[in-house]
Parts: C-alpha cells; sequence; structure tokens
C-alpha cells in the first residue's frame, strides 16, 4: 500500500509541475510503466464497477520521448472511458502494447462495454461530442490532441 500511494504522489506532482510549466518536458518514458502507474490508480474505480483490468505489456518495449504525465492523461482518459462504458454490468479492460512488423509501437485499451451507438462512432474523436450525460466531450478530442503532438495516431479498432 505504501508503493501505491507512493507512486500516486509523484503522479499527482508530476501533474502539478505540468500546470505550473508553460511547455511540457519531453523525456523517455517507459509506456508500460505508464500503464502500470494508472491500474494502480483506478483499481478502485474499476473494483468499484465489477471492472477486471488485465495487461498483455510486451517486454523490451523501447521508450517514447513523451511526457510522463500527458501519457498518464492519455491512458486516464481511455481506461476510465472503457469503466464508464461497463459500470452497469462490469467487465474487462484490457490493455496490451506491442511492437508492430515495422517496429512502431501499438498501444491498445479495449473493454466489453456497452459499444457506442452507430451514429456516434465517427464523431466520439471531435470536441464536444459526448455519448454520457455527465461527460464534457473534450476527453477524447484533447487525448487525440496529445498522441498526435507525440507523432502518434489515436484511433478505434
Amino acid at each position: 500500500m505504501t508503493k501505491d500511494a507512493r507512486r500516486a504522489a509523484d503522479i499527482i506532482d508530476r501533474v502539478r509541475l505540468l500546470y505550473h510549466k508553460g511547455r511540457p518536458q519531453l523525456e523517455l518514458v517507459d509506456v508500460n510503466e505508464v500503464v502500470s502507474d494508472m491500474l494502480i490508480m483506478l483499481r478502485n474505480q474499476a473494483n468499484r464497477y465489477s471492472v477486471t483490468m488485465r495487461t498483455e505489456l510486451a517486454e523490451g518495449i523501447t521508450r517514447v520521448m513523451a511526457n510522463r504525465v500527458q501519457l498518464q492523461q492519455v491512458f486516464m482518459n481511455l481506461m476510465l472511458n472503457g469503466i464508464e462504458a461497463m459500470k452497469e454490468e462490469g467487465g474487462d479492460l484490457s490493455i496490451r502494447s506491442q511492437l508492430t512488423r515495422d517496429d512502431q509501437m501499438l498501444i491498445s485499451v479495449t473493454d466489453t462495454g456497452v459499444g457506442l451507438p452507430a451514429e456516434d462512432i465517427d464523431k466520439i474523436f471531435h470536441a464536444f461530442c459526448t455519448t454520457t450525460s455527465r461527460g464534457t466531450g473534450l476527453g477524447l478530442a484533447i487525448t487525440r490532441s496529445i498522441v498526435e503532438s507525440l507523432g502518434g495516431r489515436l484511433g478505434r479498432s
């Protein structure tokens, strides 16, 4: 518990630093480590809704040049969206990392939730598009913006 509390405190400290500084500081970041941090942070939320979080993280994956806090925000948003989609019935949230044939890093976050209405599928990454009563519609738009600023792509499968 003490180790988890320290990791959570470190994450919060990094978020504070991000908002005090102007431009995000880039560093070599272990993406699998960021995923593991988010699993710890979201464990209680997942348990509350009977969501099982599973990982399949490839060993030896290269680090990426990124801002750790921004990556944490990306994974937190994607994972919370998955948990939210399963809050009524429970289910499985899976996070997988792998290298593709052309040595690109591929991270997938999938859930066994209710899915999206067909009319919303093409709009989910647009600002102010939300499928929940409490959502602002900014989460996926900001998440996509962060990923693209790091040279990546965010899409649905």
